[in-house]
């Protein structure tokens, strides 16, 4: 996952945003495992993310991040719907940076994180797929989700 993290980091590095251009991309990185984690083992936690997307009515995005196509973009009112306030603070905070630069660089960073966290041989997906029941268990419970 600190793959995935240190992609996450590099996209927010690069942003068009020149407050985000010339920060160190461990401390994007720590920045980010300590906004998106999932516990002590410092990995993703997708189900909150996904799940936070589907609540606040953004669940095309979220079939767009999983699906093998084009991502859709995600707005930055939304990144606050699905992080919160706070969260979003304390990231700009640790890398001293703006609210609204960290808002846009997640906005930008976000959906290819979650898009490489979900792609290829040993993804999240595929350990996700094994532990309910392969693609038919997936379905399903991807099926309750975006009733």
């Amino acid at each position: 996952m600190i793959d995935l993290l240190k992609m996450g980091a590099g996209l927010i590095q690069g942003n068009s945003d020149d407050a985000t251009t010339g920060l160190d991309t461990n401390l994007i990185t720590d920045a980010l495992g300590s906004l998106l984690g999932g516990g002590a083992d410092g990995g993703l936690d997708l189900s909150q993310l996904v799940s936070g997307l589907s609540e606040n009515g953004l669940g095309s995005i979220v079939g767009s991040w999983l699906g093998s196509g084009e991502n859709e973009a995600i707005s930055m009112d939304s990144i606050v719907d699905l992080l919160g306030s706070d969260k979003i603070s304390e990231f700009a905070s640790s890398l001293g940076i703006s609210e609204d630069s960290a808002k846009g660089a997640l906005a930008d960073a976000l959906p290819n994180v979650i898009d490489g966290a979900t792609s290829g041989e040993g993804s999240i997906v595929e350990s996700m797929l094994s532990s309910v029941g392969g693609v038919d268990g997936a379905m399903s419970m991807l099926g309750k989700m975006f009733r």
